[in-house]
């Protein structure tokens, strides 16, 4: 804590969520009061103007509501006030605002109360100037040397200095050479204005320059100018600062002494008039505002310098005299006279803190007490420092870091998903093809046990379902209350999503007696969708493209029972065929052996078996723990479908591909189009029109090209996003059928997903290929690599677009090589030795060397490709019993008169004769 200290004289806050810059703080008598007091002006970005006389009835009171004289909305921004002579025929002070399109002044004047309410306070706008040009900031002053009034100097956007002689336009120059605008301000003394261009450099501009220069309104572009039509504008004098300037004040304080002070982002200059350096500081900090005044001290200047640490700094020159501590940080200073009290210092922050405040100190009344002298006794030391670091191991181990308990007895989350549809469904805006899209209700009920703040619930589904609302904030001031709130699902877009899962995600924050702002902290609660909200029951097809076969050891359920309601049809025959019909469009055949403890899942789309596949698993898990079953698992015995997969990533990778050469045709597009522009826009500009040569043609023929580049643009992003779900739906499934081939562990499994399914959108920055290549990759390097040799090979840091998918399809080949030759996944420091364990079998060794690689890779092609059992292009007699399929992914035709298990189904027969 710091001694000195930025005493709080008076102090408040400013509107509601508004923003203050340097040019938003005047002090002044604006009212032109009869005591002199001066008055605190403000004006914001939000456009509200506040004019503020504190008159505390203590040290440290906030304001009251007597101290705030009057508050006007005026619409605009405004960018700058200032108080000074404008308005002629008297030399009362006028208030002057700039806006970023006008500038108005105003009189402020007041009326003594004749009742309780105390006086009234009115603005009365006196003229305004239209501006032309977006304005920068403002300086105002005696220019030319005219005595009782100020005239105004704005400065524009791109480099224009409009000079207003009260409520008439005078002139308006260019800066030469302008690029961006710098601080802006007018020397008396020299008659000239200063200010720091984008070159780093101080330049001065005389007025007289200014005024005899080339008119704005008439200048032309080139340096080569008649000689009749003006003097060219000429710089007094340059000085390079190698640094941008945050703001420039003018002292002249006598007329021995003038100074040109200039605060820069690392140092701070004095310059003379003619623009030599009298000192200069090198600053430590990075400053935010600054202020000269005068000095008691004969010669010397007092300087008041702001910076980003909420420290203000006194210099004396370049002496530091006095550093004070503020509460905020200013982006503006000013010092004046308030309430008979000279020398307050007045800060305002860019959020609205306003304060007066002076300079004191707080001195420490603590003593620190005598140290007890008595000799140490390492041995009981080292006794006692081995008691407590057992302590600590033992609640380490027993709660970990962060007690685990207490976070979540915080807050309790639970999530219900009616049973039912809604009565009236919510769906909106739906681009499915059915004629009623159903929605669904999930009902959320947060219950605190201890006092918390700020806390926000976000729900994510996966799309295309959609949410009513996905966003709810709540405050739970008090323990120990029920907050429940509402919201619909329903399917938006004709395809099928990759999850039926959501997430009900709470952040807030706990209040300690350290930290009263609270601990962040997040708390999530996971539900499940219906699976009736996206399908409907259909008609089982005999044939598809694509079948996949579940192994368990437990006897087949009936199919009605698992999926009730899904049921086509009612008759016993048909118990163990069923139908499903995605509202996107996909339908999904189910088969169950009578005889054996085989599920078939088939389909024409190889990512429209994922959903039905895990929903079978999910309802077989919970029909058999129902029935008390515990050693009921899944198998899967077939060949991997790596061949299909393989096709959904290239669908995909194209895909990206040509969205990255369309936005690269659009981008040339563009840039034609703002060159046809310019061209056409500088033919009528010309005095001497010339023939456009089909310019508006060629502009016109360009414009439809880029329009119907942006449409292909959108429309790849869309086929994108969706092409993503389906591969997200191929790669949910892929894991499922490694991780039932391979019997891999829950945090095996775990470990597959994190490696294929890092993102959870795909973009053209970073895309799934190449982030699904390195983290396989990394995974092929570590606990399955094949030697020591492989684990010290370095992976590349930068993820790029690869040029195509093969070396990805490799190491997703290799990998479930490995898996099959006994590799197992892990992530621990140990996995880094080499695999030595085989499955039985007498499986061969690894190869080494990327001839032998690529051989396994071919192989591996073999042993992985799913072979599809039933295509429309080879029809069969019959269907064939899903017991006689062989691990080797061959299959063989089942001989005439052998008897299929499958024939209770209905689908032995001919397709001409086969029935449901």
């Amino acid at each position: 804590m710091s001694l000195f200290k930025a005493r709080d004289w008076w102090s408040t806050i400013l509107g509601d969520k508004e923003e203050f810059d340097q040019g938003c703080l005047c002090l002044a008598n604006v009212d032109n009061s009869g005591n002199g007091q001066d008055k605190i002006i403000v004006g914001s970005f939000m456009g509200y103007l506040r004019i503020f006389s504190p008159h505390p009835a203590k040290t440290g009171d906030g304001a009251q509501a007597e101290d705030l004289l009057l508050e006007v909305d005026l619409r605009d921004p405004v960018l700058q006030v200032e108080v000074g002579k404008f308005v002629s025929g008297t030399e009362m002070l006028h208030l002057a605002v700039l806006h970023s399109r006008k500038l108005c002044v105003y009189s402020v004047s007041g009326t003594l109360g004749n009742v309780e309410h105390g006086n009234q306070y009115q603005m009365k706008l006196m003229y305004e100037h239209n501006l032309q040009r977006t304005a920068c900031n403002m300086t105002y002053g005696s220019f030319g040397g005219i005595k009782g009034r100020d005239l105004i100097c704005i400065q524009s956007m791109d480099g224009m200095l409009m000079v207003f002689e009260q409520e008439s336009y005078a002139f308006g120059r260019f800066l030469p050479g302008f690029l961006l605008p710098g601080p802006l301000a007018y020397s008396s003394r020299t008659d000239s204005f200063i200010t720091v261009s984008s070159c780093r450099q101080v330049e001065s501009y005389k007025y007289q320059v200014l005024a005899f220069a080339t008119d704005a309104d008439k200048r032309q572009e080139t340096e080569q100018q008649k000689l009749g039509s003006g003097k060219r504008l000429v710089v007094d004098w340059t000085l390079n600062i190698g640094e941008q300037a945050l703001d420039i004040c003018i002292v002249s304080f006598n007329q021995s002494a003038s100074s040109v002070f200039v605060l820069g982002e690392r140092n701070f200059f004095c310059l003379k008039d003619n623009g030599q350096i009298r000192f200069m500081k090198k600053l430590d900090w990075s400053p935010s505002c600054f202020l000269p005044y005068c000095s008691v001290s004969e010669g010397t200047i007092n300087t008041l310098i702001a910076n980003h640490n909420n420290m203000l700094h006194i210099y004396q020159d370049v002496t530091l005299k006095w550093a004070t501590q503020l509460p905020h940080i200013p982006v503006a200073v000013r010092v004046g006279c308030l309430h008979d009290l000279k020398g307050v210092i007045v800060t305002l922050s860019d959020d609205g803190h306003l304060q007066c405040s002076y300079l004191g100190t707080d001195p420490s009344l603590f003593q620190a007490p005598n140290v007890e002298s008595r000799e140490l006794n390492y041995d009981e030391l080292d006794v006692e420092m081995k008691e407590l670091q057992k302590i600590i191991k033992d609640v380490n181990k027993s709660q970990g870091v962060w007690p685990m308990t207490e976070r979540e007895d915080d807050l309790n989350v639970s999530v219900v998903v009616s049973p039912n549809f809604d009565s009236v469904s919510q769906a909106t805006d739906v681009e499915v093809g059915t004629d009623l899209v159903p929605s669904v209700t999930v009902k959320v009920t947060l219950q605190n046990r201890v006092i918390l703040q700020k806390a926000k619930l976000s729900v994510y589904v996966q799309p295309p379902l959609e949410l009513t609302c996905d966003q709810f904030t709540f405050e739970f001031m008090t323990p120990d209350l029920t907050r429940t709130v509402s919201f619909s699902v329903y399917l938006k877009r004709s395809y099928t999503p990759s999850e039926l899962e959501g997430n009900a995600v709470v952040s807030y924050s706990r209040p300690t007696d350290r930290n009263p702002d609270g601990i962040p902290r997040v708390i999530q609660c996971k539900f499940r969708l219906p699976l009736k909200l996206i399908c409907l029951p259909g008609q089982p097809s005999k044939t598809a493209s694509h079948k996949i076969t579940i192994d368990t050891n437990k006897s087949p359920v009936s199919l009605l029972s698992l999926f009730p309601g899904f049921a086509s049809q009612s008759d016993d025959d048909q118990v163990n065929v069923m139908g499903f019909h995605f509202l996107g469009g996909a339908r999904v055949t189910l088969l169950a052996s009578k005889t054996s403890q085989r599920y078939r899942i088939q389909s024409e789309q190889f990512e429209d078996l994922w959903l039905i596949t895990n929903e079978l698993i999910l309802r077989l898990q919970e029909y058999f723990e129902k029935q008390g079953v515990k050693d009921f698992a899944c198998s899967f015995s077939g060949s991997m479908p790596l061949q299909e997969y393989f096709e959904l990533i290239d669908h995909h990778f194209e895909l990206r591909i040509n969205g990255e050469k369309l936005e690269e045709l659009l981008s040339e597009r563009a840039v034609q189009f703002r060159a046809i522009q310019r061209r056409l826009l500088a033919r009528f500009k010309d005095k001497t029109p010339a023939p456009l040569q089909h310019l508006d043609t060629l502009l016109d023929g360009t414009y439809k090209q880029v329009i119907a580049l942006a449409d292909a643009v959108e429309e790849n992003q869309g086929n994108l996003f969706q092409s993503f779900t389906r591969l997200k739906s191929a790669t949910h499934l892929v894991i499922l059928l490694i991780g039932l081939w391979q019997k891999l562990s829950a945090d095996q499994v775990a470990i597959l997903e994190a490696a294929f399914l890092p993102l959870q959108e795909d973009t053209q920055e970073l895309g799934w290929e190449e982030t699904v290549d390195a983290a396989i990759s990394h995974l092929l390097k570590t606990c399955l690599s094949k030697s020591s040799k492989e684990q010290a090979l370095n992976l590349n840091s930068q993820l790029n677009i690869p040029k195509d998918t093969s070396q990805l399809k490799k190491h997703i080949t290799l990998l479930c090589d490995r898996l099959a030759k006994g590799g197992r996944l892990c992530l621990s420091t140990d996995a880094a030795a080499p695999q030595t364990m085989v499955m039985p079998g007498g499986c061969t060794t690894i190869p080494e060397s990327d001839l032998e690689e690529r051989s396994v890779e071919q192989d591996s092609t073999e042993l992985f490709t799913n072979h599809r059992h039933l295509s429309a292009e080879t029809p069969r007699p019959g269907m064939k019993d899903i017991n006689q399929e062989k691990t080797e992914g061959q299959e063989t035709e089942p001989s005439k008169g052998e008897p299929s298990q499958w024939a209770s189904a209905g689908l032995d027969a001919p397709p001409s004769s086969a029935s449901y």
